[in-house]
């Protein structure tokens, strides 16, 4: 008679995965992929080290499932910004804010997410991520042209601008989040410009 798993125990595996997971993302919040090690996972969660190794073959798909979890979540906010009300220009601006304000919440997290040089299968999800951030920016350059509140463009090209120099812009100031305010004000208006939007 195969061996079935009961409810029970899939609800333990669950939670045990998704300690192993807090505890991940905590290491990376506090010093980056650099601090992310399976021993220091371990630790974290009070589990073992042939624990971790049941859930995820390694540092890299366990560097990878931190990376789309933290990313997944920095995604739904900018996607929530950019669909809710007020006209483009309004909407533009405040994912602007949501995606600065959130960077400087987390600062080790935010540059960890944009930057650290990491190991391909992470750089593979960044890229994709990237791809996501853009289409999100895309939809809402095209409705502000289309309603004549940006100046006329292409959408996909500005879009893919307006997220590589949120992404690059912030990572110096991140190290000095007494000027958070003042970068985040600055990015906000660079990114109406860009986009010929009235300021």
């Amino acid at each position: 008679m195969a061996y079935r798993e009961t409810d029970l125990v899939r609800q333990r595996k669950v939670a045990q995965k998704s300690g192993l997971l807090h505890a991940a993302e905590t290491l990376v919040r506090e010093g980056g992929f650099g601090a992310l090690t399976i021993q220091a996972v371990a630790e974290g969660a009070g589990a073992g080290v042939g624990t971790v190794y049941r859930y995820f073959s390694g540092k890299d798909e366990l560097a990878t499932e931190v990376f789309k979890r933290a990313t997944t979540r920095e995604v739904a906010a900018v996607r929530e910004a950019l669909s809710g009300p007020g006209g483009a220009a309004t909407r533009l601006a405040v994912a602007t804010e949501v995606f600065a304000q959130r960077a400087f919440s987390a600062p080790k997290l935010a540059w960890a997410l944009i930057a650290e040089p990491v190991d391909p299968a992470v750089d593979v999800a960044r890229l994709q991520y990237r791809k996501t951030y853009t289409a999100l920016f895309e939809t809402v350059v095209a409705n502000g042209v289309a309603t004549g509140e940006f100046a006329p463009q292409n959408p996909g090209l500005s879009a893919a601008a307006l997220v590589g120099a949120m992404a690059e812009s912030i990572l110096g100031p991140l190290a000095n989040p007494v000027c958070n305010a003042e970068t985040i004000a600055a990015l906000r208006l660079f990114c109406m410009r860009a986009v010929g939007a009235q300021c």
